[in-house]
């Protein structure tokens, strides 16, 4: 199928492919009953688009294009009316989920307008995290405790005793996490968690546990990038609480809603419910 053949659409699928890190595991087998992940699997990659690496259709008319290509040749009618011209280069979204066995470097990311000051790919990262299962030892880390000067995080970062100024709270089954650029940010004990975010792989990490990676070597630092965009400030809310959303004859509720994306969730009482979509965005089901 090439441009200017009529695109008869249908709910596309997308293959996953894995990634391993050093803190990863083998969740995935577990929880999402995968099938072929190597050890230390620590990402499953559900619909992505940065650079070479790009989603590949699995089934139907469009099996086997990759989402770039898909980009180029129908814009329109894969993004919709209104996005098609925004985004037509490079889809707005990744969407993923994570397994932190072990525990996630202590990380933030840039905002758009950092990463177009000091990166050469100027967009930033928002993102958030939805807990689908949880070890008994699984925390999530979650910005900077409130009153603590730059001053003394500094200090504990050289002495190796930062957790003393994080926000480290419980990672349970449901929880929302909401990522906004510069919160401070990681993940330890087993968590299984979907992960949606902007289209951008910039990471500034800050402390790595003192730890090698998967090649004995010692994994890179960008100290001085995280410092100067952690928020100190404002830690906002630790997690959120979903809202229902009325108006369907199904559950939906809503989990995050942010200038970059919107999720909710919808809960199947039924084998089979009817959404109805429109022609001016896209949904990621």
């Amino acid at each position: 199928m090439t441009r200017g053949t009529e695109l008869q659409l249908y709910p596309i699928r997308f293959r996953e492919t894995y990634r391993k890190k050093v803190w990863g595991g083998d969740g995935f087998k577990k929880i999402l009953k995968k099938k072929g992940c190597p050890p230390k699997t620590g990402e499953s990659l559900e619909l992505i688009q940065q650079g070479k690496e790009t989603s590949v259709v699995a089934a139907g008319p469009l099996k086997g294009m990759t989402l770039t290509r898909l980009l180029k040749t129908w814009p329109r009618e894969i993004l919709g009316d209104d996005q098609s011209m925004r985004f037509s280069q490079a889809f707005p979204v990744t969407v993923k989920f994570l397994n932190t066995r072990d525990r996630l470097s202590l990380q933030v990311h840039p905002s758009d307008e950092f990463a177009q000051r000091y990166e050469i790919a100027g967009t930033g990262k928002t993102e958030m995290w939805y807990i689908l299962s949880a070890g008994k030892e699984g925390k999530v880390i979650r910005g900077v405790l409130p009153g603590t000067t730059i001053a003394e995080f500094k200090r504990h970062l050289a002495e190796g005793s930062i957790e003393t100024c994080l926000n480290v709270m419980d990672a349970k089954e449901g929880d929302i996490i909401f990522i906004p650029p510069g919160t401070l940010h990681s993940a330890s004990g087993d968590v299984v968690m979907l992960e949606i975010q902007q289209n951008s792989e910039i990471t500034y990490r800050l402390h790595d546990w003192n730890r090698p990676d998967l090649n004995g070597k010692p994994r890179r630092l960008d100290v001085e990038k995280a410092m100067g965009m952690i928020d100190f400030y404002s830690m906002g809310v630790s997690k959120y609480r979903p809202s229902r959303i009325s108006g369907y004859s199904y559950k939906r509720k809503l989990l995050i809603k942010c200038e970059k994306f919107t999720a909710e969730m919808i809960e199947l009482e039924k084998r089979r419910i009817a959404i109805k979509g429109d022609r001016d965005r896209f949904h990621i089901l």
